[in-house]
C-alpha cells in the first residue's frame, strides 16, 4: 500500500488509518504482548498510521500503547503518530475536571502534548489534533503554541478534528492546517453538503474519517429501514465483484470521493484492518456511487 501526503507539504500516512480508541479500557482491553502483535500485523499491511486523543481509555490507552512500543523501539521510525488534545473529561483519572468542557489554551496544550510524549514513549508527535471545537478557542494563541511546539520539534504537523468550515477556516488562517478528521460515513452525509469536504479540497487538505463504517451499524442485531437500504445496494455492488464484501464497499466508498478521504478504523479485529486494505483497488462507478448515496438518503439526488 502507497503512503499518501496530507497537504503537498504535510505528512505521508497510510491510505488506511488505524484507530486505537478501542484497543484498550474502552474496547478490547489488550495486554502489552496483544497490542506490539497488532501494531506489527498493521504495519506489515501497510498501515502504518496509529490515530489516538488523550482521552482514549479514561487517559490511559496512549501510555499503554507506549509500553507496546518499547517492546519493538525501531518501530518507531516506521510509523506515524497522531494524537489529539482539547476535551477535558471527567474521570477518576483527571479529578481536577469538574466537568466536561473544552481547553485549547496555550498552557494547556503545552501540557498535554508533553503528557503524550511521556506516555507514547516517544520524542515527537507526526500530527497533533484539537479534539473539539472549542467556543473559547483564541486562533492567535494556538498558532503560537503550534509555532512553538514545531520549532521544538515536538510536534512536526497541526490539524483539527470534528471542526465546521468556518472554525477551520479561521485558524487555517493563522497556522497551515493539514487535516480536518471528521465522521463520514454513508450514515453520516452531512460533510458531503456542508461545505466540509469542499474546503478540504480547496485548500488540498485531506480529510480522515472516523467512523466510516457507521460505528458498526451494519453490524448490529437491529437495523433500520436506512441501513438496511444501503445494506441491499452494498452486498448487491459487492457480489459483482468476486469475493467483495459489504464493509469494503462502504469503504471504496468514501475513497472514491476526490478529497482523497483517509478511514480511521475503530477496530482492533486484525480481519477488518485486511478487509480495508483489500478495498483500496475496488473501483466504483459514479453511478454506484449515486446509487448508494440514495439508498442512505432514501430518494434520487435532486
Amino acid at each position: 500500500m502507497k503512503n499518501i501526503p496530507l497537504t503537498p507539504k504535510g505528512p505521508v500516512f497510510s491510505r488506511i488509518v488505524a484507530g486505537v480508541m478501542k484497543w484498550g479500557a474502552w474496547g478490547h482491553q489488550l495486554n502489552t504482548a496483544q497490542m506490539l502483535r497488532l501494531m506489527e500485523q498493521c504495519v506489515e499491511l501497510g498501515v502504518t498510521t496509529f490515530d489516538h486523543a488523550d482521552i482514549y481509555g479514561h487517559y490511559t490507552t496512549e501510555a499503554e500503547f507506549g509500553a507496546a512500543l518499547q517492546g519493538q523501539p525501531a518501530l518507531r521510525q516506521q510509523i506515524q503518530i497522531v494524537t489529539k488534545c482539547g476535551i477535558q473529561m471527567i474521570t477518576p483519572n483527571r479529578p481536577q475536571h469538574a466537568i466536561k468542557s473544552y481547553d485549547t489554551s496555550i498552557e494547556h496544550i503545552l501540557w498535554s502534548v508533553e503528557q503524550s510524549l511521556k506516555n507514547l514513549r516517544t520524542d515527537y508527535l507526526d500530527l497533533l489534533l484539537l479534539h473539539r471545537p472549542d467556543f473559547l478557542l483564541h486562533p492567535d494563541d494556538v498558532a503560537s503554541v503550534f509555532t512553538q511546539l514545531q520549532k521544538e520539534g515536538k510536534v512536526l504537523h497541526f490539524g483539527v478534528s470534528n471542526f465546521t468550515p468556518p472554525q477551520f477556516e479561521l485558524l487555517h488562517t493563522r497556522f497551515p492546517l493539514v487535516t480536518n478528521q471528521i465522521e463520514a460515513s454513508l450514515l453520516h452525509l452531512q460533510p458531503f453538503t456542508d461545505g466540509t469536504l469542499d474546503q478540504a479540497l480547496r485548500h488540498g487538505c485531506r480529510p480522515m474519517a472516523w467512523s466510516p463504517l457507521g460505528g458498526g451499524a451494519f453490524f448490529a442485531q437491529q437495523k433500520d429501514e436506512r441501513i438496511k437500504r444501503v445494506q441491499e445496494v452494498a452486498n448487491r455492488l459487492a457480489a459483482k465483484r468476486s469475493g467483495a464484501t459489504l464493509d469494503q464497499i462502504l469503504i471504496a466508498w468514501l475513497l472514491l470521493h476526490p478529497a482523497g478521504i483517509l478511514p480511521v478504523l475503530g477496530t482492533a479485529n486484525i480481519e477488518r484492518v485486511k478487509a480495508a486494505v483489500a478495498a483500496l483497488p475496488i473501483a466504483l462507478t459514479r453511478e454506484e456511487w449515486y446509487e448508494l448515496w440514495q439508498a442512505s438518503t432514501g430518494k434520487e439526488v435532486a
